[in-house]
């Protein structure tokens, strides 16, 4: 590579909320403590490689648009010159951490000897550019949805060899996962589904799903891996149904085969989207089952149908998605991942950096607005007082009661409700006051 890709891009720094520099932080501050605790520490920012180096600008109805030193990206030589490009973006920028798929890092091989010495050989560079950096790595995962192998899924394939083949995917990238450090490895199974039940034992798929599952977290601790085991959860596309169609599915799989104290949620505000939730919704429900682990921050465009992968711009949303996360107590070894691409028409390397910078921001204010509002404390007032009849004796005593004597006790006209509002536009408005 003759020049640099972000050649003359300075590195981003916080210039404060006046700022009009679109290169600058203007409300991401590093160093600023929110609730006690660093702001970098609370939302662990992390680059996704596959849609920041990898993608190439298509969408389901127009091919490349993004002309890129490291295209075609078939050879090693361009793996390395995208892997400076990408490095150098972890410099201008300055988060923490950046995830990876081997797909996204590796060219893919004629065998799978080839291609694992491949991820093997980028992974040793990686190696050294992290030795003179502070990055890390937050995750790691197998591609198992793009090459044609996986048509018919991974670890629910019909084709035995087919599982054995994301067997030693996942093997290998757990393997390059735990030795650049990574604090938890991922599962998306982005073709773990079916197209049609005409051709598809339903019951079989969802048990080789759970044998697979066991296996990663049997083989994690043969390895010594201390990082977290996610699951991420999506509903369609490209599947017609996927079995981790959200997180409540997710929750009810992980639990079917023994594994709740294992395994945990990465959550993506773009699949809440498309399966008909609130990022907020996922959330909450991860957080009340202890099983919410670390997310995917990006958008969906709501006047589409499939997943557009935007950078976030709503404040309201985000802060109420880290209002969860919060009151869960805050990311462990998860943290925010950007798996968001840019628009095809974005051709420049300074929209990269805009788009990560502005969604950086983005966080930040919703992060300091969650904040705001767990200090304040009117959402967790207004909650206790709703639910404040469940504090009498007689309401506890009930749970534990059957309906005989609660038929009872209503049939003697102790009990005649009456409605009380719910005040949702109260606690709208109360949310607006803060973001």
């Amino acid at each position: 590579m003759t020049q640099p890709f972000f050649a003359d891009i300075a590195p981003v720094q916080y210039e404060g909320p006046d700022s009009a520099n679109p290169l600058a932080y203007r409300h991401y501050n590093p160093d600023e403590i929110v609730m006690g605790k660093r702001m970098e520490d609370h939302l662990r920012f992390a680059v996704a490689y596959w849609h920041s180096f990898a993608w190439e600008g298509q969408d389901p109805f127009g091919g490349q648009t993004f002309v890129r030193p490291w295209h075609p990206q078939d050879r090693m030589e361009t793996a390395r010159i995208k892997a400076d490009a990408a490095f150098d973006m972890f410099d201008i920028l300055g988060q923490p951490y950046f995830c990876w798929h081997d797909a996204d890092v590796r060219p893919e091989g004629d065998t799978f000897a080839e291609s694992l010495s491949n991820l093997t050989a980028i992974i040793d560079y990686f190696e050294e550019k992290m030795a003179s950096r502070k990055i890390k790595l937050l995750w790691g995962t197998a591609n198992m949805f793009s090459h044609r192998r996986w048509m018919a899924g991974a670890s629910t394939n019909p084709d035995p060899d087919v599982f054995a083949y994301a067997a030693a995917t996942v093997k290998t990238c757990m393997d390059a996962t735990h030795r650049l450090g990574g604090e938890n490895y991922v599962l998306w199974g982005g073709r773990e589904g079916y197209e049609t039940l005409l051709n598809t034992d339903l019951g079989q798929e969802l048990d080789h799903m759970g044998r697979f599952l066991n296996m990663v977290v049997e083989y994690k601790h043969k390895i010594g891996f201390k990082g977290t085991i996610l699951v991420e959860p999506k509903p369609q596309e490209p599947s017609k149904h996927q079995y981790d169609f959200d997180a409540a599915t997710c929750i009810g799989i992980l639990r079917k085969y023994g594994l709740e104290g294992e395994v945990k949620l990465n959550l993506e505000q773009g699949h809440a989207i498309l399966a008909g939730h609130s990022f907020e919704h996922e959330i909450a429900v991860a957080a009340a089952e202890g099983m919410l682990g670390s997310i995917d921050m990006n958008r969906n465009d709501y006047q589409s149908g499939w997943d557009t992968d935007q950078f976030p711009n709503n404040v309201p949303e985000v802060a109420l998605a880290y209002y969860h996360i919060l009151k869960s107590g805050g990311f462990t070894t998860g943290g925010t991942n950007f798996d968001a691409k840019l628009r095809r028409q974005s051709l420049d390397a300074a929209d990269l950096i805009a788009a990560h910078v502005g969604a950086m921001d983005i966080c930040a204010r919703g992060l300091k607005a969650a904040a705001a509002m767990i200090e304040d404390g009117g959402l967790e007032t207004a909650l206790k007082d709703r639910y404040a009849g469940w504090e009498t004796p007689a309401a506890r005593a009930m749970l534990d009661s059957d309906f005989d004597s609660i038929f009872d006790r209503v049939l003697s006209g102790d009990i005649a409700p009456e409605p009380r509002s719910g005040r949702q536009e109260i606690l709208e408005n109360y949310v607006n006051r803060f973001v």
